[in-house]
């Protein structure tokens, strides 16, 4: 018998860049991709009702993929810069030289390559909201110059004299223990205070077992294939999952539950292995041997279930390059 949650929020549910809001949470209208059938989560939006009225910063605290980005633009879509910009930039995408140029914008004949002024994020998200992802990978010297952008409200172009206005207001995202990066002396304590007006703890996908299926529902509708079920088996293999790697995670396995279905109906034979509990191929008693690309893949799972299923931090464990983890994930099936 097949089974597939129907709450009228996700009824509603479509992934969509410009946010559509749902008046069900009393005192905060939500963002369409924020799924919140748990308590936890519940209580997220309880407090982030409150915030998001202020101007004040935030810091969102999560694993990777628990959605904090979805969170933020939430804060921002109902707070009094909603009619601005959302703004976003991913601090650890970016090495060091380029993030400046990114953040704070450049002037012609600022490097090799500046063939024409350029603004910033900070200018860009005027009126809105600049969200910071991965702040906690920000270089020092950069950590200085955003630090003097926001208590002085300008910023300075690379290579610039001039001052512009920066009238954002600043939401952040880490994975990382944010204070004891500061006590390691990696994160200024100045920019920490500076920054950490509000927190909001997004909990991760295995504390919040209530919004498995509704988010698995989500993102069958995201790839456009809302008429698929869940058998009762899958329902259940989906819900026990741990789910290391969180959203991002769930998202993985329902590509490949896809690719493998016939039909409209998933059942836990079309589910990764990871998330079924079936051991993945291994040497067998009489000594044969499973094949390079089984043993490839188990191990490929195995670090990213260590690194929290966090792709650069795997790709760093394994020795290899992001895009090349990347390929691998894609040709075994599993992103």
């Amino acid at each position: 018998m097949a089974r597939r949650c129907t709450t009228p929020f996700e009824r509603e549910a479509r992934l969509c860049r410009v946010c559509r809001l749902d008046p069900e949470v009393e005192g905060l209208r939500r963002c369409s991709r924020l799924v919140a059938e748990s308590p936890p989560m519940q209580e997220v939006l309880v407090r982030a009702a409150r915030f998001a009225r202020s101007d004040a910063s935030v810091v969102i605290l999560g694993e990777s993929g628990a959605g904090k980005e979805v969170l933020a633009r939430a804060l921002h879509a109902n707070g009094p810069r909603r009619a601005g910009p959302f703004v976003p930039v991913n601090v650890a995408a970016l090495p060091a030289e380029l993030l400046e140029s990114e953040l704070f914008g450049h002037v012609k004949g600022a490097f090799t390559g500046a063939v024409a002024d350029k603004r910033g994020l900070m200018e860009a998200a005027g009126g809105g909201t600049l969200f910071l992802d991965e702040v906690a990978e920000m270089p020092a010297p950069l950590q200085a110059k955003l630090l003097r952008a926001l208590q002085d409200g300008e910023v300075r172009r690379v290579g610039d004299v001039r001052a512009f206005t920066a009238d954002a207001r600043i939401i952040c995202a880490t994975h990382r223990d944010l204070a004891r990066r500061v006590e390691q002396g990696l994160f200024r304590e100045d920019l920490y205070y500076r920054l950490k007006v509000f927190t909001l703890r997004v909990p991760p996908l295995r504390e919040r077992r209530e919004d498995v299926l509704p988010l698995a529902a989500q993102l069958l509708d995201a790839a456009g294939r809302p008429e698929v079920r869940f058998t009762r088996a899958a329902a259940r293999a989906l819900e026990a999952h741990r789910w290391p790697g969180n959203v991002r995670e769930l998202q993985n396995a329902i590509t490949h539950a896809l690719a493998l279905a016939d039909g409209d109906e998933v059942d836990v034979e079309h589910l990764p292995e990871e998330v079924t509990g079936r051991a993945p191929a291994r040497p067998a008693a009489d000594g044969e041997l499973c094949t390079l690309a089984e043993a490839e893949r188990a191990h490929i799972l195995r670090a990213l279930e260590a690194c929290g299923g966090r792709q650069a931090e795997a790709a760093r464990l394994l020795g290899i390059g992001r895009t090349t983890l990347w390929r691998k994930l894609r040709d075994h099936g599993v992103g």
